[in-house]
């Protein structure tokens, strides 16, 4: 058996999907790193309120929930992008090509003349 987390994954799944232990290894820093951002950003934010609480006087309650909303989307932000990499690693180590994550080309849209239809021709920068 495979430990997988607080889980067990059976040997023969395990052996069917040799990159598991690497996926979930990357999942769990990720979500490490979500902590501890959270963390950080809490306590940083905090701090920055108390040293500027002579030019914004607001109560306490409203410090800490500054600081805890913030450090949430901060948290957020950093959990998803590192578990967006996990997610290119799985499939990297499952079909051996990395996905392609550029930003796909929109085409323009070209009126016809005279018919007053749209069609899609040039690419826009």
């Amino acid at each position: 058996m495979v430990n997988l987390g607080l889980s067990r994954v059976d040997d023969a799944l395990a052996a069917k999907h040799t990159g598991l232990q690497r996926y979930a290894a990357c999942q769990s820093q990720a979500f490490m790193k979500g902590v501890l951002s959270f963390a950080l950003g809490a306590a940083s934010l905090f701090g920055i309120q108390k040293a500027l609480k002579r030019k914004l006087p607001y109560p306490l309650k409203w410090n800490l929930l500054i600081s805890v909303v913030g450090a949430s989307v901060g948290s957020y932000a950093v959990t998803r992008w590192e578990t967006q990499k996990c997610s290119d690693l799985w499939i990297l180590l499952e079909t051996g090509k990395a996905p392609d994550r550029s930003p796909q080309q929109v085409l323009k849209p070209v009126e016809s003349e005279g018919s007053g239809k749209t069609k899609y021709g040039d690419v826009m920068e």
